[in-house]
Formats: structure tokens, C-alpha cells, sequence
């Protein structure tokens, strides 16, 4: 990604300073992709086998220095996102998925409850990235899906190695009743009547079909993917995910697989760490995760 004055700068400059340049597209492009995140965490995204943070402060305080991104601090920890000048050079770039998110970086990082699930979600990014599931790049935040019942703003959308794509769910405050109502947005909008005419060679779809099916139907409706997060004054994650599946009744017809942050974290989502609902308490991995019924 070019960047304005990128070409003036002097190229004798010691490895720190040429690394942050080097590095300064992505690191924008990653923050108006995922709409918040650590240093650390971009660390792990875009310099994986660093030590250190030192190039991806570098290339953030060029930013910061070019006003297309800001900063807040909590709790010593310093949280990135992009300004509205850096989304517009992010969208220029064509680099960027289209996007719709409700949420910009700025409100979530200065609000505890938005950050923790914004953090959440790019921790969930860095394991699928890091087990090769799923690169940093192919992740959608908050975009709108029409359904009868009302629109339905998935967490994340994952486009995966293998072409097909996951639906993505962060929970660590969310009520099981709320829970669970999303769960029957997502059937809804599996079931939504199909739009348009079609015409002679393909029948009318429904807008899920048009996005994820593929040109020849070849593939099912995605599985929705829920990762239970550590939260303050909440039970630990793995007692969350147990009394989901107390709770649920399978009687949709979606997959629904469950984990668990710290889970997915050590592991990866390519290991055994899935309990899928209504097929009892063993875990398989996300290629085994089974299709809707």
C-alpha cells in the first residue's frame, strides 16, 4: 500500500525506522479492518516471530504523527484505531472489504464493555491467522445481513482456507436469552424467502445463497461459530459454554459450534476445541465441524 511521502523519505535509516515504514500500510489497513487493537496484538498479526513491539510503535506513531489513526490509554495498555482520515486512506488503498460496521474503533476503544468484545474478536483473528484457517485479511466485522425478523450484524465474518466462510460470535456479557435469540436471527436469515427473478439458467436465491453458496450451490450455509471470552463478574468461559448447551435445543437448521477463548488461543481452531450443540460433549476440529442438516 502506497502512502503519501512515502517516496521522499530518506532510505539510510536504522532497521527500526525502515521496518515501521515498511510496516505503516498494514498496520492501517489492520486497524480499519478489525477497528481496534493492541500492539501487541498487531504484533502477532503482522510480525509474528518478533519479540518485541518496537517496529509496530514505530509505524503507529507515524500514524499518529499523520493523524490517521488515535490512541487511548487504559490500565498502561495503549489501544489503536483508525481516525476517519485513516479509514478513507485505508478504503483508497482498494485493499479494504467492503464494510458496514456500526461500531467505530474511537467508541469502542472508550468504552470497557466494546473494548474487551473489540480485543476479544482480534484475539479470536489471531488464532484462525495463525493456524493458517484464516488470514487477518479475510475477516469482516459487524456488516448487516437482511432477515424477516430484522437485521442480523454478525461479530465477525470469516472467509476460510478452504473457501467456504464461518460466522463468528464473541460472547462475554451477553445474557443466554439474548444469546439464543441471535442464534434464531441466524435461522431466520437462513430462512428467508429468496429475492429477485433469476432468470433461465438460475433460479431466484435468497441473499445468504448469493453470498456464501457459491455460483453452483456447492456450499451449505455457514457455521456459526461462538467463542465464550474471559469477562469480569462472570463465570469462567468454560462454565458459560457448559450451560449454553444446557440451555439449547438444536432445533435450527444451522450448525453451531462452541469454544472457549483461552481454548482456541492455545490450540487453534484446527484442533480438537469445537463442541458442536446437539451432538454431545466431545470436541473436533473446524474441519470437522458438521454441515446443516
Amino acid at each position: 500500500m502506497d502512502m503519501p511521502g512515502e517516496a521522499s523519505r530518506p532510505r539510510a535509516r536504522t532497521a527500526p525506522a525502515k521496518a515501521g515504514a515498511e510496516i505503516r500500510g498494514d498496520v492501517l489497513l489492520t486497524l480499519a479492518q478489525l477497528r481496534l487493537a493492541t500492539p501487541h496484538q498487531l504484533k502477532a498479526l503482522l510480525l509474528p516471530h518478533h519479540q518485541e513491539t518496537d517496529y509496530i510503535r514505530r509505524a503507529l506513531r507515524n500514524l499518529l504523527d499523520d493523524r490517521l489513526v488515535g490512541r487511548t490509554h487504559r490500565a498502561q495498555q495503549s489501544y489503536w484505531y483508525c481516525t476517519p482520515a485513516g479509514l478513507a486512506e485505508a478504503a483508497a488503498s482498494g485493499e479494504l472489504l467492503p464494510k458496514a460496521g456500526r461500531t467505530t474503533g474511537q467508541r469502542a476503544a472508550a468504552k470497557t464493555g466494546l473494548r474487551e468484545h473489540a480485543l476479544a474478536l482480534v484475539d479470536t483473528v489471531v488464532a484462525f491467522h495463525h493456524a493458517g484457517a484464516a488470514d487477518q485479511t479475510d475477516w469482516q466485522v459487524e456488516v448487516a445481513h437482511p432477515t424477516p425478523a430484522g437485521s442480523l450484524v454478525p461479530d465477525g465474518v470469516a472467509l476460510l482456507n478452504n473457501g467456504s466462510h464461518a460466522f463468528v460470535e464473541i460472547d462475554r456479557t451477553m445474557s443466554y436469552a439474548r444469546l439464543l435469540a441471535k442464534l434464531e436471527r441466524y435461522d431466520a436469515y437462513r430462512g428467508a424467502p429468496a429475492s429477485g427473478r433469476g432468470n433461465a439458467a438460475r433460479a431466484p436465491r435468497s441473499h445468504w445463497q448469493e453470498t456464501y453458496a457459491g455460483p453452483s450451490m456447492e456450499r451449505p450455509f455457514p457455521p456459526l461459530l461462538f467463542v465464550f471470552a474471559p469477562a469480569q463478574r462472570r463465570a469462567a468461559p468454560a462454565t458459560r459454554e457448559a450451560a449454553f448447551h444446557d440451555r439449547a435445543r438444536p432445533n435450527w437448521r444451522i450448525t453451531v459450534a462452541t469454544t472457549t477463548l483461552p481454548l482456541l488461543t492455545a490450540h487453534g481452531p484446527d484442533r480438537p476445541v469445537w463442541r458442536v450443540v446437539g451432538h454431545g460433549e466431545d470436541r473436533r476440529p473446524l474441519a470437522a465441524v458438521p454441515a446443516p442438516r
